[in-house]
């Protein structure tokens, strides 16, 4: 895996340039999942790994704290995630998670990102066949047999594992990130996780001309000035 695990992780094309973007976002994600899975981390763990996220990208206590006990609450608004698919400049195949209060205002506002550049939002489906859901994680305290065999044990799918300066990275089913980490916790408390993170991963990649690069970037641009927008994967390269 090695360097593609890097390239793919940038390629990506995560939002979240600014701060307050980023707790925003995170507020968001947070209070949704304490709603749905319950206020306790140590009883929800998709809620424990969020929080880990959240403090690694800097995101203040208080902000996590707020939105936690907003859901157990019940005070609130209610967010629903909305997924977006569209092609973008020099062909790009683009996907946008949303959560919004407001579909109509969220649907709007992502269709002008792609009118303003001269490109179509596509149909459901239209982009994500093209693209892998996955986990990337990567982590020391372990060795590769080890976190092999541990995760074999869980009943876990394991596409990808590589030793990388004595760090080893484990690429799987995206859905499984959660309980990849608690298997490895489980096993060895003295494991420690680097890097965890899931998302769409592209099976092609676009090179694109100076002037779409210019195009796509002002599209990229304007996705993260939408509200409602939680996360944005393309597979325009080296972007």
């Amino acid at each position: 895996m090695g360097r593609k695990f890097e390239v793919r992780k940038v390629a990506k094309g995560k939002t979240m340039a600014l701060k307050s973007k980023i707790y925003s976002r995170f507020g968001k994600e947070i209070y949704m999942v304490a709603k749905a899975g319950g206020p306790n981390p140590d009883a929800n763990l998709s809620l424990k790994h969020l929080i880990d996220r959240a403090k690694k990208a800097q995101v203040p206590a208080d902000v996590i704290k707020r939105n936690i006990q907003k859901a157990e609450k019940g005070i609130g608004e209610d967010y629903t995630p909305y997924r977006y698919e569209g092609f973008g400049p020099g062909g790009t195949a683009i996907i946008i998670d949303t959560l919004s209060d407001n579909v109509n205002r969220t649907v709007s506002e992502v269709r002008n990102c792609f009118t303003k550049v001269g490109c179509k939002m596509g149909v459901s489906g239209s982009v994500e066949h093209s693209y892998s859901h996955l986990s990337h994680i990567t982590l020391k305290g372990m060795d590769e047999e080890e976190v092999l065999e541990t995760l074999l044990m869980a009943d876990l799918d394991i596409l990808e594992l590589e030793d990388v300066n004595g760090e080893v990275e484990i690429e799987g089913n995206g859905f499984d990130l959660d309980k990849i980490q608690e298997a490895l916790k489980e096993t060895n408390e003295s494991v420690e996780i680097i890097d965890a993170e899931k998302g769409w991963y592209p099976h092609v990649y676009v090179e694109l001309d100076e002037d779409n690069k210019v195009l796509f970037q002002k599209m990229i641009d304007l996705l993260n000035d939408v509200e409602d927008v939680q996360e944005i994967f393309h597979n325009a390269k080296e972007l």
